[in-house]
């Protein structure tokens, strides 16, 4: 019986980049674990702020987290409010992670966290398989019926510059039917074992009354080859 692996994963060194930054001789296992829960936290306090995705780096003296929005002035807030509340939800968050285990790096409880919060703005969100993700999400939530998004989605995808091709699938009890279905719509070619194919991958969750859905967006911007890796890297 085959595994799927994950787009992202598999092309991990080749197309894409580490999404967290950082070596650790010692507390290596404590350090991880406090990326997994500061994501966790992170996805849910941005929910509806259309993030696609949030890079950890760390040193000795510092925490710097980019976080990539399609709506970076609901993010920031008038006059930096916004930006200035998520840090301090965070840096509070992180004191009271750190009390209940403490990393090797960080053994002072009371230790402060030198966190920095950069926000970068992306700008073609139908090239961002997670926003578009989040997109739907928020489309089912206000009951809209699933195959018009899912048409209305794709179609709006598949007309985006650079983009070659789109798969959307939902999964659950899709329109509040007793048995849960699968559906699926695809646009274009999505190659899903050539390496060199720039796909962007991401997993959605819409939440109703009668059960989640899952949601699933694969998005191919064409091949790769060595001469423009590092083009495609930067964008």
């Amino acid at each position: 019986m085959s595994h799927t692996s994950h787009p992202y994963a598999m092309r991990l060194g080749i197309l894409r980049p580490w999404r967290s930054r950082w070596f650790s001789a010692r507390g290596f296992a404590g350090a991880l674990k406090e990326d997994i829960m500061l994501r966790i936290f992170l996805d849910k306090k941005l929910k509806g702020a259309f993030v696609d995705s949030v890079e950890i780096e760390r040193s000795p003296a510092s925490l710097n987290l980019i976080i990539k929005t399609a709506r970076p002035g609901l993010l920031i807030g008038r006059g930096g409010e916004g930006i200035e509340k998520l840090k301090k939800d965070t840096e509070a968050f992180l004191t009271k992670l750190r009390k209940q285990k403490p990393t090797p790096k960080s053994k002072d409880k009371n230790q402060k966290s030198g966190l920095k919060i950069t926000v970068e703005e992306i700008k073609s969100p139908e090239q961002h398989a997670k926003v578009m993700a989040e997109s739907i999400a928020q489309d089912l939530e206000r009951r809209l019926p699933f195959r018009r998004v899912l048409k209305q989605t794709t179609a709006k995808i598949a007309a985006s510059k650079g983009v070659k091709g789109v798969k959307i699938s939902l999964s659950g009890r899709l329109d509040g039917a007793e048995m849960a279905r699968y559906e699926w719509l695809k646009e274009g070619q999505v190659p899903l074992q050539t390496l060199r194919a720039d796909i962007d991958f991401a997993r959605g969750r819409a939440r109703l009354p009668y059960g989640d859905l899952g949601i699933k967006v694969w998005i191919y911007k064409g091949e790769v080859f060595e001469k423009d890796k590092q083009v495609r890297q930067v964008k």
